[in-house]
């Protein structure tokens, strides 16, 4: 992934140094497990430990696999180097490649998901705070881009903050799944390996043992993992998406914070562009794009092809880098953003009174009005309002059937902003809890 979109720690966990680290961990473990069956020598389980600080030398591995056009083998060879080949005869004894790579992938991947939970759940806080916030800041509900009726600003961060409190759900079920491990060897039937040895080195690694592993590990998990990302990402884009529409300029009720000394264009200086929520909405993109592939994973041939590595080896770290980039990027957007209450309750009066006509409709039909003429006079008094800007309140009053139904009084009382905000609290408890 590129260092742009890239932050240090998740960076970390896809570095090669890392993944041979992982891979040392598992033989050696293996080779503690065997010791303890007595299938090798306890003396050689314990000097493959003599590279435990070891820092493996990437461009030796590197230049080993050029030759061996094996990347286990290149590592083993290498390790070998550090330990000796007496010592390490023993190592990845009854083992096949994938045993290292599936194990090793995963242990990657649910290092990967703590990050994000943690990124999640940074999120969630700072939606919590700004719902708050705003919970009573009265802005206009839009329904397909038009006006609908009042809501605030508080309901649509809370609305944000579970659908988030949704995702660490998912993100602590997909790292649940995916934390798995096979160490069984060719065909998944440990012909020449013990299940004790899977059993130990899963638990050293924080990983459970695969049920029934083939020579990989079933790749559904791994279907579901990258699908939780894509879903986890389209909320990102779902919430950035918002703040961009409130930026515009003919609407302007939130922005993202614009910082001193920045620039919004190379051409018209006057220019504040929503480019953080763009760029997470590019981003969004990119996580899913793995989405796909991962589920073409899962079909492999027999008990195993390597059609799914080349794929693995790419949506793996970018998936889950860019992932974690975008989270840390909304959250910041959400902490900084910027709320104007004023412009939210001109906007909703840009056509007088007209988000109010809902409730002029019920209360002619509970006057004993049908519905289909209810329906036609509060229409017909609306539709001049969206073409004259008069007052929504006005109209029904100079209107001879909507007065013959409702006193003027009547109407004035469903012109009451407080009605539409009346259950927040209800929402908020069943958001956040009753405290």
């Amino acid at each position: 992934m590129i260092p742009r979109y890239s932050r240090p720690d998740m960076v970390a966990i896809w570095e090669p140094a890392t993944k041979f680290r992982i891979w040392f961990e598992i033989e050696a473990h293996a080779c503690d497990a065997m010791a303890n069956l007595g299938v090798i020598p306890r003396e050689n389980a314990q000097a493959v430990w003599k590279a435990k600080d070891v820092e493996f030398d990437v461009a030796r591995i590197d230049e080993i696999e050029a030759v061996t056009k094996h990347d286990v083998i290149a590592f083993l060879t290498h390790l070998a180097e550090h330990v000796g080949s007496e010592e390490a005869r023993f190592v990845h004894q009854g083992m096949t490649s994938s045993d290292v790579l599936d194990t090793c992938f995963n242990v990657q991947l649910t290092r990967a998901a703590d990050l994000l939970v943690t990124d999640i759940e940074a999120l969630l806080a700072a939606l919590k705070r700004r719902a708050i916030e705003h919970k009573d800041t009265v802005r206009i509900g839009r329904s397909h881009g038009i006006h609908a009726e009042p809501t605030t600003m508080g309901l649509t961060f809370a609305r944000f903050y579970a659908e988030m409190d949704r995702n660490l759900s998912r993100m602590r079920d997909a790292r649940a799944e995916i934390a798995t491990g096979a160490i069984s060897g060719a065909v998944g039937t440990f012909a020449n390996i013990d299940p004790a040895v899977e059993e130990h080195v899963c638990d050293k690694l924080g990983l459970v043992p695969e049920p029934i592993s083939t020579q990989v590990i079933p790749r559904d998990r791994h279907a579901a993992f990258f699908a939780t990302l894509g879903v986890v990402a389209s909320s990102v884009e779902n919430i950035a998406i918002e703040i961009r529409h409130m930026q515009r300029t003919e609407v302007l009720e939130g922005a993202e914070f614009f910082s001193m000394g920045q620039k919004g264009s190379s051409a018209m200086p006057h220019k504040k562009n929503p480019v953080l929520t763009e760029n997470l909405t590019g981003l969004a993109r990119m996580v899913r794009s793995a989405v796909i592939p991962a589920m073409e994973n899962v079909a492999l041939w027999h008990e195993r092809d390597i059609s799914h590595s080349s794929v693995e080896r790419m949506i793996g770290p970018d998936a889950t880098i860019t992932l974690d980039f975008a989270l840390a990027r909304l959250t910041g957007v959400i902490d900084k953003m910027l709320i104007f209450p004023d412009n939210m309750l001109e906007n909703m009066n840009k056509f007088p009174g007209l988000v109010m006509s809902q409730r002029v409709l019920l209360a002619l039909t509970q006057a004993g009005v049908s519905r289909e003429d209810a329906y036609t006079y509060v229409q017909r008094n609306a539709l001049k309002v969206w073409e004259h800007r008069t007052d929504f309140k006005e109209e029904l009053l100079a209107d001879a059937d909507v007065v013959a139904a409702l006193s003027p009084e009547e109407i004035e009382a469903k012109f009451d902003l407080g009605y539409h905000t009346k259950h927040v609290d209800t929402i908020f408890a069943r958001v956040f809890g009753e405290d």
